[in-house]
Formats: C-alpha cells, structure tokens, sequence
C-alpha cells in the first residue's frame, strides 16, 4: 500500500480559529422553518437571550445585537461613542489591533497607534506614558484587543484598566473579545470595560453572523453627546426597543438566534467557570506538545509568556515553508484544517509559509485535542521536518491533570 495513502474520509476537523466547531445541538435548533418574525415564540426567545449574553459577558449594563460579523460590530461600538475628528489610542498587539485602528480611521477618527509587535502583549508602562502625556485629553477611547486571533497574545485588561485609572485619564475603554468570549476569562464589570465587542461565531459556537456589543452607563452617556449617530448603528433602539424588530434594525437573523439559544444553554449547563477551566487545560496541553516538538526542530510558539497567551487559539512558528506543507499534508490526508498564519507575514511571501494556528475554542474537548495533536505529528513526521518525540505524551499527561 502506497505511504501516500489517504485517510482523510470520514468527518472533517476545522481546528482554524472561527469559525469554531458548531454542536450538533445547535445545528438541530437551526434545522427549522421560518418562524413568525412578529409575535409569539421567537419573540419571546430572544428576550430570554439578551440577559443571558449579558451573563457571558459578565455585565449588568447594556447589549445590543447586530446581524454582522466582527468587523460590523467594531464599526458599531465606534460609531456610537466617536465622531469623525475625535481621537483614539490603539495598543497594536497584531493584525486585529491594527483592524480596528484601520476601521476607526475610515470613520474618520485620528488614530494613535502604538504597536509592541507579534509576538508580545502591550507594555502597560509605555500606555501609562503616553496617556500621561495627553494632558489636554484628547483621547475619547482606548481600543484594546484581549486576544489578538492572529498573534495568539492575551493582553492584560485589568492592568490596563488600572492605568486609565491611576493616570486619571478619562478616555472610554474598548475591549475586542471576539475571539476570547466564552473561552478566556472576562468580567466586563469587574475589569472596568466600558464597551466590549464580540462575535458569535467562536466561543459562543454559532455561524458567522452575529455581533454583539455591550456597552457601560459611561458609554451611554457618551452616545447621548453624539450629534447622530446612523439610524443602523445605533445602539438605542436595540438596547431599548420599543418594538421587536429595532433589536436588529429590521427582520430578525431568525436561525441563527435558534442556534445561539442552544449555544448559551450549552455554556450555562457546564458553567463559564467550567468552561474557561476547559480551554485552560486543553491549551496547556497544546502548549506542552509543542514545547515538546520544538527540542528538536524549528517550531516554537509564537508568544513565550504562558501567561500571556490565548486559551481559544495558539500561533506557531516553523522554518518556512513547513507551516504551508504540513497545512496542506494534514489537510489532503487526515481531513484536517489548521488555521493560516494570518497577519504574520504578507500574503504570498515566503515567510508567511513559516506560520500556522491552531484553533481550540468553543466547543472542543480532550479527544478532540489529542486527535489534532497526533494529526500534526503525523503531518510533521510523513513531511520529514524535524521535530522533539513526546509529544502526544506530554499532551496526554497534562489533559489527565499529571503533568511533569
């Protein structure tokens, strides 16, 4: 038999960073007719959903839900509390940050970039020194990325927060947590975030789709002082509706609030403590494995810190153009997708054939993990790269809860 035998038949694995893995629970919800999109159980679903998004959230204050994916949902929670000439500060930790910085700017806001790199969470003392400086507080926002999806970095919100505090600085603080949502730690009221963006289509385990913005009374009164806001955008009427369909500025995303009704009652019946539990273990155990293989190759994790990296998605880094052939290998033979090395390096350049990511969040558990793994190690091995041997092992171990 040929060693170039296939083995891919059988269910695909998206280990990408999101779209995540869609239960099969949430695909039953959304496997159903149109529903009236006027009165009756719909409508009485989604008023049971908004408080529960704010319980993932870890807020009390406002949400407001757009048919949108993320990009949508950064452009709302801007356009909401900034006018076109109003300034804003963007601690770039990878592509996303720079995203959203670019998003403002074609909104016409003055964008103040400081960027610390790849492969490094920002540095709260430069933060500190910049917003000191702007004494006559021109900053209206801080637009912090809790997870950058690109460089895998987990930035610290808190501390963060406690700059803008210790600082007395009064600029509105604006969290993406879009690909961190229900799989790291986050408590909006308690981090002091005034706006926090996300999207459905990672930890909440849903399709692409939805956005979702929660917003503070700080940053409520701060869209009270705007001179228009777009009649689409506005946060008001989907906060507050006075009637259904203002929650999404028209005809209800019917199917998907199916499917996002099954995904909260998921979450709620492990528990998010549980659930940010999990994703730490199942990193870990990615970490351990990769650890393991950079002894003896070129692969290393993008972001050294463990305590600076993501639980829902991990960049690695490998000798190009071994990332682009064991994506492709691992694809063709086992049905297995591993995530680009988006935002790494330009498009099409030999370096960006040095990244790839793994995708570990929503929902995914410890068998799953351990297939990705070995999945990569067979890839690793029929390509020839070199590579540590344990692996798998040293994976196993931390999943069992005995690591060394």
């Amino acid at each position: 038999m040929s060693k170039d035998l296939s083995v891919a038949q059988g269910r695909e694995y998206l280990a990408i960073p999101g779209p995540s893995v869609m239960p099969e629970a949430v695909l039953r919800a959304m496997h159903r007719s149109a529903p009236n999109i006027y009165e009756g159980a719909l409508v009485e679903m989604t008023h049971g959903l908004v408080p529960d998004l704010r319980r993932v959230a870890r807020t009390r204050h406002h949400a407001a839900i757009y048919i949108s994916n993320g990009h949508g949902a950064w452009e709302a929670a801007l356009v909401n509390v900034l006018a076109p000439g109003d300034t804003v500060f963007v601690p770039a930790t990878g592509r996303f940050g720079h995203g959203w910085a670019d998003m403002a700017a074609g909104l016409g806001i003055e964008t103040q970039v400081m960027d610390f790199g790849k492969a490094s969470p920002f540095d709260l003392d430069r933060v500190a020194e910049a917003l000191r400086a702007d004494r006559s507080h021109k900053i209206k926002a801080v637009l912090a990325t809790h997870v950058d999806t690109s460089s895998s970095v987990r930035n610290d919100i808190p501390g963060l927060r406690r700059v803008l505090d210790e600082t007395g600085h009064p600029a509105l603080l604006m969290v993406d947590c879009i690909a961190s949502l229900a799989c790291d730690r986050f408590e909006m009221d308690e981090w002091g975030v005034d706006v926090t963006v996300a999207g459905s289509q990672k930890g909440l385990m849903v399709p692409p789709g939805l956005g979702f913005v929660f917003f503070s009374d700080k940053a409520a009164a701060a869209r009270v002082k705007m001179d228009r806001v777009s009649r689409y955008w506005d946060w008001v009427p989907r906060a507050n509706p006075a009637e259904y369909y203002q929650h999404f500025g028209g005809t209800a995303p019917t199917h998907h609030l199916y499917g996002l009704r099954a995904s909260l009652d998921m979450i709620f019946e492990e528990g998010i403590e549980h659930v940010w539990a999990r994703h730490a273990r199942l990193a870990q155990a990615i970490w351990a494995a990769c650890d393991a293989w950079g002894q003896g190759g070129s692969l290393r994790l993008n972001i050294s810190d463990p305590a600076m990296r993501s639980h829902a998605v991990t960049t690695l880094c490998i000798d190009a153009p071994h990332g682009a052939e064991l994506r492709k290998w691992v694809s063709e033979h086992l049905g297995l997708t591993l995530g680009l090395g988006v935002g790494m390096a330009l498009p099409g350049s030999p370096e960006a054939g040095g990244f790839f990511r793994m995708g570990h969040m929503g929902h995914v558990n410890g068998q799953m993990i351990l297939g990705l793994l070995g999945g990569v190690e067979a890839g690793l091995t029929a390509l020839g790269v070199p590579h540590g041997k344990g692996a798998v092992e040293a994976a196993a171990a931390v999943i069992a809860g005995r690591p060394d």
